[in-house]
């Protein structure tokens, strides 16, 4: 028996904005929006991901400009960490190097 399947609805700008605003003020979840406004899951969280209005989990607030402002920030917050970090690395692989060359133990400096 085959599956009926509902005639696609198209929704206007004006009509997703206000299922949108109608659910945020609401706090309803897709499966609540769809009961209330036939609008399916997927389609609700695309219109929310195209409006910006996705969060992570584990975040607080919304995830303002969407994707692409996370991205920016998780970047330049990881560069600034490996500035941060990368003397004291290269120092202790210099070192291990240096002792491995030219003998040595650890924390004791030859006199030449």
């Amino acid at each position: 028996m085959a599956k009926v399947r509902r005639k696609r609805h198209t929704y206007t700008s004006a009509q997703r904005n206000a299922i949108l605003a109608a659910a945020k003020k609401g706090g309803l979840t897709a499966l609540q929006v769809k009961r209330k406004f036939g609008v399916t899951p997927v389609t609700y969280y695309s219109w929310r991901k195209k409006q910006g209005l996705t969060r992570r989990r584990g975040t607080v607030g919304l995830v303002v400009g969407g994707a692409a402002n996370l991205t920016q920030h998780v970047q330049s917050e990881v560069r600034a960490r490996v500035r941060q970090l990368m003397p004291g690395i290269v120092r202790n692989e210099v070192s291990g190097y240096l002792r491995q060359l030219f003998g040595g133990s650890k924390g004791r400096t030859r006199k030449v």
